[in-house]
């Protein structure tokens, strides 16, 4: 596909995500995914954190598409908000002097089955913050009770059994860019149901 192809393309997904088309959205995915996130996990150089900004980063361009004015292309435009996702969580991370992602073994509910990924105490944490932590898991707890079916169910695939994209979209019987918009849309809206003191 040459550039203009692609920029025709582009444009057209474009205007059916404006246009409210959600399988259009899931098509944004599935063209972008692998180019974002080989681009963010060469950045990060943790899987984990990558599949988090990458998802991210197709959250925050469907919320900015309406400022979106085609001064460069869509896939530069798309490129530089996984790239600055990508510098906000290395330096995150560094500033905690963290080089990995905690761990998703935490339980969140009373029969060990929820858990989440990056909100395991570290070995250095103070009373306090376990505190805060404790605060965290319980409050993702109570919020997953209000995702729809469809999001939890494919959170749990996801972050609870670990299974892969191909073995979720196996199981659901769906696509796998339908599992990837899915997992996006549920992180979220998880996100929105904690509020801005938990995002």
């Amino acid at each position: 596909m040459t550039n203009t192809e692609a920029a025709k393309h582009d444009a057209l997904l474009i205007e059916r995500i404006k246009n409210g088309e959600h399988a259009a959205y899931n098509d944004m995915v599935e063209r972008y995914w692998d180019r974002i996130y080989a681009r963010v996990n060469h950045l990060l150089k943790n899987k984990q954190d990558a599949e988090e900004v990458t998802q991210d980063a197709f959250i925050r361009a469907h919320r900015g598409l309406e400022n979106f004015r085609g001064e460069a292309s869509f896939s530069t435009w798309l490129y530089q908000i996984a790239t600055n996702l990508a510098h906000n969580r290395y330096w995150y991370w560094f500033r905690r002097k963290r080089d990995q992602s905690i761990s998703l073994d935490q339980p969140l509910t009373e029969d060990g089955e929820l858990t989440l990924e990056n909100v395991m105490p570290s070995s250095g944490e103070t009373p306090s913050e376990a505190a805060v932590t404790q605060e965290f898991i319980d409050r993702v707890t109570e919020c997953m009770s209000g995702l729809g079916e469809k999001h939890r169910e494919v959170l749990l695939l996801r972050n609870v059994h670990n299974l892969s994209y191909e073995e979720i979209a196996q199981q659901l019987e769906i696509s796998v860019g339908t599992v990837k918009s899915r997992i996006a849309r549920a992180r979220e809206s998880l996100r929105e149901l904690m509020g801005d003191d938990f995002s």
